[in-house]
């Protein structure tokens, strides 16, 4: 397993230096998602040049960091048309950029039916994943054009908010560049995290073969909800998941979320060490 972290989630800072920070903490890859790591520089979709991807290839490569995954998590699903058409537009160049940029996986999340990308119960309704599913195949297609994997990121409040879901996502979609980012406590929430290893057993099952990369946080009980926070400060138990990592999918990227510069270390640590002792 390579132990990564979200480039967000180090002190702000230019992107060269959150990269010698994550190499001096021990992280192998990051999570890239440029709005929210790189100021010094424009990453509208006109600037993601092929030698704008190039420079990042070679600075990543620098700090021996992978590029796990390039972040798009935009709204899918947006009923605003007009703001659907400028969606489909950053996906696409994300894509194109990740082609040449060598990133894992383009990464997002899948979505909500309003435009203010939250949680309503139409979210779990057919009609909704129907439209994801439709929603989601140009930007497929744009990623087998390209030879880039798409990963959706299943998250309870979202349209692909269960394992089940997802597996049809992947089945009707059928696309071999269409795969998972597994992040285990994204798919609890208040109403059913007491049944959290039935679920993970679940994904495990359901989505094994398709999981690309996997996100690792932790979550604690506040006020009637769940809260993440990062890994070992929760209470997950991650013996399962890394077992999982470790006989099937050994040298998957594992990105850490939700952590702060005072904890990534320790987090990483906490996790290395359970899988280590597996």
């Amino acid at each position: 397993m390579q132990l990564g972290i979200r480039l967000h989630d180090i002190k702000k800072a230019p992107l060269e230096e959150r990269l010698s920070i994550a190499k001096e903490q021990g992280f192998k890859c990051g999570h890239l998602a440029l709005a929210k790591v790189i100021s010094e520089f424009p990453t509208d979709n006109a600037a993601l040049t092929p030698g704008l991807a190039m420079h990042l290839k070679k600075l990543f490569e620098k700090y021996d960091q992978d590029i796990a995954v390039l972040g798009c998590y935009l709204n899918l699903t947006d009923p605003n048309e007009e703001r659907m058409k400028k969606t489909y537009d950053r996906y696409f160049a994300n894509i194109r950029f990740a082609s040449i940029l060598g990133a894992g996986v383009v990464g997002t999340e899948t979505g909500a039916v309003n435009e203010e990308y939250k949680f309503e119960e139409k979210n779990h309704s057919e009609e909704a994943l129907k439209l994801f599913i439709e929603r989601v195949k140009p930007v497929v297609r744009c990623a087998q054009n390209f030879g880039v994997i798409l990963a959706i990121e299943p998250v309870f409040k979202h349209i692909v908010c269960d394992p089940k879901r997802a597996r049809r996502v992947l089945d009707e979609v059928g696309s071999q560049n269409l795969r998972i980012i597994f992040d285990p406590v994204n798919l609890l929430d208040i109403s059913n995290y007491e049944r959290r290893e039935e679920i993970f057993k679940e994904a495990i099952d359901l989505l094994g073969d398709d999981i690309a990369m996997l996100h690792l946080k932790d979550f604690v009980v506040e006020n009637g909800s769940l809260k993440s926070v990062a890994c070992g400060t929760g209470e997950m138990n991650y013996d399962n998941i890394l077992r999982f990592v470790k006989e099937k999918k050994p040298f998957m990227h594992a990105t850490l979320e939700n952590t702060v510069p005072e904890n990534a270390v320790t987090a990483r640590q906490f996790i290395q060490g359970i899988y280590d002792g597996i």
